[in-house]
């Protein structure tokens, strides 16, 4: 149990600089956390928490693909690389023309969307775990930055490599679930202030399909 307690006794080089790292990027914006916060405005911490597990597992699952070589084979098949990536920018797309159009609707005062019609409301078509998760995995950039940035921190010609990028994973899932937790707060506090000024919502959506918009974008990049 010993390995729990030292980072170095498992081949971690520069411990404090990779929580750091893991940290700042985490707190970087991206479509996953802008995700969260945004359903668990509109739906309450419930929704928030499983699109939090989605991520979650989603991560979980990417972060075993690199352990079991999945950026090797990405990088020797530039066909299954371009089409993951084609795949996840459509899928931002997709969810950003969702916001914006229920952006637009809500502030022309369309009452299906400003109500709790949870049938009509585009982000009710899809579960907030299903949504995320898909969101998570169709992000093929995402295995290259775990293969990069884990790379720097494992000590060269360490017996047990595998310790060593659980110990870190495990690391970056904590943090990363302290921060969604954060978020689906903050969305709860929100969600009244929504419901009563629905224009102000409306703002949000269209924000929030716009980054989406350019979040595909830039995967396409």
């Amino acid at each position: 149990m010993n390995w729990f307690i030292s980072p170095s006794s498992v081949g971690i080089v520069d411990f404090p600089t990779y929580l750091l790292g893991v940290i700042f990027t985490i707190l970087f914006p991206g479509p996953n956390s802008l995700y969260v916060l945004t359903i668990a405005s509109l739906k309450g911490w419930r929704a928030g928490a499983w699109a939090s597990l989605g991520i979650f597992i989603g991560d979980a699952i990417l972060m075993m693909g690199v352990a079991l070589g999945a950026a090797t084979l990405l990088n020797s098949s530039p066909s299954t690389f371009n089409f993951i990536r084609l795949l996840g920018a459509a899928y931002l797309a997709w969810m950003g023309y969702g916001f914006i159009r229920d952006g637009m609707r809500r502030w022309r005062g369309d009452q299906s969307v400003v109500t709790e019609d949870v049938g009509a409301h585009y982000l009710s078509s899809v579960h907030p775990l299903i949504a995320s998760l898909t969101l998570s995995l169709t992000n093929p950039k995402a295995i290259f930055f775990f293969v990069s940035f884990f790379a720097q921190f494992i000590q060269p010609g360490y017996t047990h490599p595998v310790d060593t990028f659980l110990y870190l994973a495990v690391v970056l899932q904590l943090v990363s679930m302290t921060y969604l937790a954060g978020l689906i707060f903050l969305g709860q506090y929100f969600l009244g202030f929504f419901k009563k000024h629905s224009r102000y919502a409306a703002i949000l959506w269209i924000v929030v399909g716009i980054l989406l918009v350019g979040f595909a974008t830039k995967l396409l990049l």
